[in-house]
This record gives C-alpha cells, sequence and structure tokens, in this order.
C-alpha cells in the first residue's frame, strides 16, 4: 500500500492532539486506500526524498507558516484540505500566493474517491521523476547532421531532470564490433530469423553482421551501465558494412532504451514515456500529413519486435543495406509524444487510433497511418523537429499531467 506523509499545518489555537480527531472523518477514509502518517510541519526534516508527501492545511490561520517553511515543501505544492477549521479558505490564500509568485499549486478537496484517484497519479508522477534521477544516457557518436532542432544542453538537463548524457566514441563499438566473430552470433541470428514472419531483402551474411553489432553495443551498455542509449547509426555503416536497426530493436524488447541518429530530444521522450508509463515506443518520421483527415504517417526502419504483432526482416531503406525491422502493430488507441527545447521543457502530445499498417515504397520499413484526436496542422505549423515517438494506448492526459506538472510548456 501506498504510503503518503501529510506534513500538517495547524494554528497554534488548536493541539496537535486534537487534529486527527478533528478530521477522522477525511483521514479514515484515506486510510482506506494508503498508508497515512501525520508529520508535524516542524519535523519535516525527518523526511527523505523518497518519502511521497503532500500539505495538509488542517486549520485556518496557517498561511504565514507555509510560507516560512516553503522552501522546506515538496514542489509543485499540494495541499489537502477538507474545509473543516477554515482550512480550505486558508488553502486558498497559500494557493492565491504561489500563483501571484509565479508558483505552481493544487488543491485536494471534495469526494474522497476523487481525492484518492488524484493522489494515485500524482504518486505515478512522483516515482517517475524519482525514476529519471541519475539515469545514465550513453550517445554513441554524435547526432546526425540534419537533426538541427533536436540539441539538448547537458548541464540544463542533469539540472532539471537529473538524467546524465555521456558521450561514447563510435571507434570503441567498431573495436568491439571487430572482435565478436560469426560463430559467436549465429544461433541468436537463427533464433530472431525464426520468430520473423519472413526474411526479403536482407541476406543471412546482413543477419550475421547486425547481430555482432547488437552484441558490441550491449556490451557498452554493461560497461557503462546505461539506462539508455542514442546510437549514430548512419555513421557506421560505410565502416561496419552494417546498419543499427537490428541492435536498437533487441535492446528495446530488453529494457534499454535505443534511439537512433544521435537525436537527444527522442530519447528523453523515449525515457519519459517509459518512466510515466511503463510502454515503450517507436521513434519515427511523419513522412505524411493530411489536415483534411487529420491524420499521419509515421515511419522509420527500427521498432522493437515486442511492440508488432509480427515483424518482417527486411533491409535499411536509405542505404538499401543491412538489416531493418518492418513491425506489423495492432490497430487501436496509440500516443504521439515529443519532448523538445534545449533544457527538455517542452512537449507536444496528442491521443489518436493507428488506423492502418501502410507499405509504401519510398520510406521507411515499418509505417503507420494515424488519425489524431488533436489537430494534425500542429506538425505543418509549430513542429518540434523531425523525430516523434507512437507509444500503444492512450496516455495524452498522464503524460500531459507529468510534464505540465515538471513545468514543461505544451505545444500545439
Amino acid at each position: 500500500m501506498i504510503t503518503i506523509h501529510l506534513i500538517t499545518f495547524f494554528s497554534k489555537l488548536n493541539k496537535q492532539s486534537s487534529v486527527y480527531k478533528s478530521h477522522e472523518t477525511m483521514l479514515s477514509d484515506l486510510e482506506k486506500y494508503f498508508t497515512v502518517k501525520l508529520i508535524d510541519s516542524q519535523d519535516t526534516n525527518s523526511l527523505t526524498e523518497k518519502d511521497f508527501k503532500l500539505v495538509f492545511i488542517a486549520t485556518g490561520g496557517v498561511e504565514q507558516l507555509v510560507i516560512q517553511r516553503f522552501e522546506e515543501l515538496p514542489q509543485p505544492m499540494i495541499l489537502l484540505t477538507d474545509g473543516i477549521q477554515n482550512s480550505l479558505a486558508s488553502a486558498l490564500e497559500i494557493s492565491a500566493w504561489m500563483y501571484n509568485k509565479g508558483l505552481k499549486s493544487e488543491i485536494l478537496h471534495g469526494d474522497i474517491q476523487t481525492i484518492s484517484q488524484r493522489i494515485l497519479t500524482l504518486h505515478t508522477n512522483f516515482e517517475a521523476q524519482r525514476s529519471l534521477q541519475d539515469k545514465r544516457v550513453g550517445v554513441l557518436g554524435v547526432p546526425s547532421t540534419w537533426l538541427v532542432a533536436s540539441s539538448v544542453d547537458y548541464l540544463l538537463a542533469k539540472r532539471r531532470w537529473g538524467i546524465e548524457f555521456t558521450d561514447i566514441p563510435l571507434e570503441r563499438v567498431h573495436e568491439l564490433f571487430d572482435r565478436i566473430s560469426n560463430d559467436e552470433v549465429k544461433a541468436d541470428a537463427a533464433s530472431f530469423n525464426d520468430k520473423a514472419l519472413g526474411i526479403r531483402e536482407a541476406s543471412p551474411r546482413d543477419l550475421i553482421n547486425a547481430m555482432r553489432l547488437y552484441k558490441a553495443i550491449k556490451q557498452i551498455c554493461k560497461e557503462e551501465n546505461l539506462d539508455a542509449l542514442t546510437l549514430s547509426c548512419f555513421r557506421i555503416i560505410n565502416k561496419l558494412e552494417t546498419t543499427g536497426c537490428l541492435a536498437l530493436s533487441l535492446l528495446n524488447d530488453e529494457g534499454i532504451v535505443a534511439g537512433c541518429e544521435g537525436d537527444l530530444q527522442s530519447i528523453f521522450t523515449l525515457l519519459t514515456i517509459n518512466a510515466v508509463t511503463g510502454q515503450t515506443g517507436f521513434m519515427a518520421n511523419p513522412v505524411l500529413v493530411n489536415t483534411k483527415t487529420n491524420e499521419i504517417v509515421l515511419a522509420h526502419c527500427s521498432i522493437g519486435t515486442k511492440m508488432t504483432d509480427q515483424f518482417i526482416i527486411r533491409n535499411h531503406f536509405e542505404s538499401d543495406s543491412g538489416v531493418a525491422i518492418q513491425g506489423i502493430l495492432p490497430e487501436g488507441d496509440v500516443t504521439i509524444i515529443k519532448c523538445g527545447g534545449e533544457c527538455l521543457d517542452e512537449f507536444f502530445v496528442s491521443s489518436g487510433t493507428l488506423v492502418e499498417n501502410t507499405s509504401y515504397i519510398n520510406t521507411c520499413r515499418t509505417q503507420v497511418r494515424v488519425r489524431l484526436d488533436n489537430p494534425a496542422d500542429y506538425f505543418l505549423r509549430n513542429p518540434m523537429g523531425n523525430h516523434h515517438i507512437l507509444i500503444q494506448g492512450n496516455y495524452e492526459s498522464a503524460m500531459t499531467d507529468f510534464l505540465l506538472a515538471n513545468g514543461c510548456k505544451r505545444i500545439s
């Protein structure tokens, strides 16, 4: 059961021993859903960053007390009140003070089921934010030259989200790739081939080399203790005569968040999605936008096979070489997301419906047509760069709530 620590503020005119009794109805109802611990506002130093905390306004007349201890309290400030003993009036005054200072707050008040559901959402956001702390993202190579609007300031990202980007030269990938023999990966290549619906342009040699690259990158993930990585995949094609599409697909299947082209904003988006929803995302290019039908087509040459109903082993579209994955995805609810800005403080999100797996010959291998619930002209009017992320299920509300709570601006 989730434990909530209620940092409790009450007027000096009231006795601490009477707080629970005065609010027994609300607190006993909350205890049906949570383990509730009342913490005196003067004892906040007993709590840690791991503790989930709300601010409990138990009486009126505590406005100055809250303001005095403002820096010790969780942000954004969530104020719980049942209205007894002028507590709602006090919460309203505190919330207005925060708004005037450009700070975020929220008042939890009303029926207990609504409050409890909101607390569950807030706890999910709290755990997601904590899970992003100290994540290590490997940048293998450098971002592709065409990603002119997808850079990230490493220092600002670290300060804002706690995520550490670490540069890893591609030479390390080359060295490990050369050490891995064909015999070491034959069984894995055969197993992957057996799971596929079919194989088209790619040759057995292509599959072997792609599997060697996967093994090399996975070894780097182990050595560097990486939680995620983005690969400058186009820079390895000529050198190693293979592509990174299979490697990224398998790493995502194994829970190592992996993206291509050195796109730092997209890898952050993928990490954030995973933290909030537990989902793996499909990183893709919008290749067609129809504002009349509110549809877009997304396409790319790599996707985690666990996202697919079936997959076909193909070759890479742009280079006509190596191995790519053509995934066949289930139709139904999806969400399109992109986080951006140099300090990762902006986002786009829209729910939608995957209506078709397309098969255009002039674009990347995995292709899906999505009918958006929000205007598709965003992509033509105010896009946040090229790559966007698709996940299965409707998570627009969950992602919006998490990102707004962390001070991000929604782009539409």
